[in-house]
Parts: structure tokens; C-alpha cells; sequence
């Protein structure tokens, strides 16, 4: 079995949806947010990819840990997982799509298919806890 793939997510959500970005070239849609660099606190690296991801800057007092998830890594091969360490936190400035994502979009539990296994996941827990619709 392979190493897991180690990633930081940005749950946000308004109005009963979750913040979902598309990387250019993939179908699916993930969770903003990504891996950390050598020496980066959760804190540094959530705040380091969403700046680099959708242009924003999270308040790093507000970060509060939510929960993790472990599934099957999408695009790679049987056996190889992604766990996701997942953050709220609230941002200041404009979500605006850089870097590698081609699209953001607000996710209800009706656009699940589109999602990442590991996204699947956050919103079926999201969808039980009543903070999805």
C-alpha cells in the first residue's frame, strides 16, 4: 500500500454550500487548500495555498480544526489515500480563482457526484451534521 497523501482543506461554507475549486484539466471538484512545505505549521501552509489557490488571506486567530478524512486519492492509483485535515477559518478579500484552479463553486449535497472521494466524504459528514443542504 502507498504512503497517504498528506493535505490541509479549507472547509467554507454560506448559505448551506461548500466552497469546491476545480484545478485546470481535472473533472472533479476538491476542497481548497493543500500539502505542506517542509517546516510549515497547519496554520502557515492552509494560509500559504489559499492565497496562492483563491487570493485571499485567511485570519490564522480564527483556524479552528474540524475534523479528518481518509479516502481512496482521486486520479491515482487503487490504495493510495488522501487524508484531509480540515480547517474553518473566516478570510479577508475576494475568492478569486489562481494558480492552478480553472473554477470555485458553491457545493450542495445535490452536486456530490461531482466531488473527490475524499470531498464526497466532507459532504455526506457536513450533510449529517445539518451544515449542508
Amino acid at each position: 500500500m502507498n504512503q497517504p497523501i498528506d493535505k490541509l482543506a479549507w472547509l467554507h461554507i454560506q448559505d448551506a454550500r461548500l466552497l469546491c475549486a476545480r484545478s485546470r484539466g481535472k473533472a472533479a471538484f476538491y476542497l481548497p487548500g493543500g500539502k505542506r512545505e517542509p517546516g510549515e505549521s497547519d496554520a502557515e501552509a492552509l494560509a500559504r495555498e489559499l492565497r496562492e489557490e483563491l487570493s485571499i488571506e485567511i485570519l490564522p486567530e480564527t483556524m479552528v480544526h474540524v475534523a479528518e478524512f481518509a479516502a481512496q486519492a482521486d486520479g491515482m492509483p487503487p490504495g493510495t489515500t488522501v487524508r484531509l485535515t480540515c480547517y474553518r477559518a473566516e478570510h479577508r478579500g475576494q475568492i478569486t480563482p489562481a494558480a492552478e484552479i480553472e473554477e470555485v463553486r458553491w457545493i450542495g449535497y445535490e452536486d456530490r457526484e461531482r466531488c473527490s472521494p475524499a470531498g464526497k466524504l466532507v459532504l455526506d459528514w457536513l450533510k449529517d451534521r445539518g451544515m449542508i443542504a
